[in-house]
């Protein structure tokens, strides 16, 4: 018997277009063998097709697991894992709370700092509210509830800083100002439920002045190092910040974690943490596993194996008296 994975994909995010080039590959990674695709396509304005999941314990007797490929609000959030939850289906990837604290910048930052992890200094600011904002300038302005660098911008002046707010502020409610760090970017992929590990991390070498929307998925110039040219105590000791905000967060299944390490000090920070990280042909998360062992496909067979291993250890929970 096939396995039956329910992909769902699109979405009502800003990262619509990604989540679908997602989907596409891991589709195609998947085996025929092995897997019964069902696809489950939503549309910009938050239709279903063919038809929605239904919140109802059993109603979806045709899936055995779901592959939620949904990148950004509405999907990467928390709020379609409250959905899988509730129909009782397994699910790849972080659960409800795990993925509405990663996905939320600020919350992320105070989980992190709170156990000590290293983040970059920074200031909340409320759409529609003042708020001094008392760092120096360059500063990096950011919708708090996003992905694929949709919003984000880089303030070098008080002019830059009051368009970049009024950007951000069209994503979120809640937008995050953050000290510029001049230095390198790294990233880091963590796969795993009770006991996480870390990939070999990998370099991004930006085409533009930060790595943006367009130089991550248009302009096709950035180029990155597989494995990063780090010290072998510097690769190792990404790799323990990596699963230590994991754990932090409470992530299951993967994540991606990104870094920035300051040229000045040669400190590094947690930039932030993706618990649906891109799996299109040129993401890094899939390669970084492919470098360190693990192949696209087996990679995929890990993650389903994870998603139906923990909805297996949930069944031990009692939800009634």
């Amino acid at each position: 018997m096939k396995l039956r994975v329910a992909c769902i994909y699109g979405g009502r995010s800003g990262e619509h277009e990604i989540s679908i080039r997602s989907a596409e590959s891991i589709i195609a990674a998947m085996d025929p063998e092995r897997y019964e695709i069902i696809h489950y396509k939503i549309s910009r304005e938050g239709k279903w097709s063919p038809k929605p999941i239904i919140p109802e314990p059993g109603a979806q007797a045709h899936i055995d697991v779901v592959f939620p490929i949904l990148h950004g609000t509405f999907g990467e959030d928390g709020t379609v894992q409250g959905l899988l939850e509730l129909a009782d289906l397994p699910y790849v990837g972080a659960g409800v709370m795990a993925s509405a604290v990663s996905m939320d910048k600020e919350m992320m930052k105070r989980i992190c700092r709170e156990r000590g992890l290293p983040v970059v200094e920074y200031v909340v600011v409320e759409r529609g509210h003042q708020t001094k904002i008392d760092l120096a300038f360059p500063v990096f302005v950011k919708p708090a509830n996003l992905g694929s660098s949709v919003g984000i911008s880089k303030a070098h002046d008080e002019v830059e800083l009051t368009a970049a707010l009024t950007l951000a502020a069209e994503y979120d409610r809640k937008v995050i100002v953050e000290r510029g760090v001049n230095g390198r970017e790294f990233e880091c992929s963590v796969l795993g439920n009770q006991d996480p590990q870390a990939s070999i991390p990998c370099e991004i070498h930006p085409s533009r002045e930060f790595y943006d929307y367009e130089d991550k998925y248009i302009l096709n110039q950035a180029t990155t190092d597989l494995p990063a040219q780090l010290e072998p105590a510097q690769i190792e000791e990404v790799r323990r910040l990596a699963v230590g905000c994991y754990e932090a967060v409470q992530c299951e299944g993967l994540a991606r974690v990104d870094f920035l390490m300051e040229a000045a000090t040669g400190n590094l920070y947690i930039n932030e943490i993706n618990t649906l990280p891109g799996f299109t042909s040129i993401s890094m998360f899939p390669k970084m596993w492919e470098y360190s062992g693990i192949a696209y496909p087996k990679l995929i067979d890990r993650l389903i194996d994870l998603a139906l291993e923990r909805h297996a250890a949930k069944k031990a929970t009692r939800f009634t008296r």
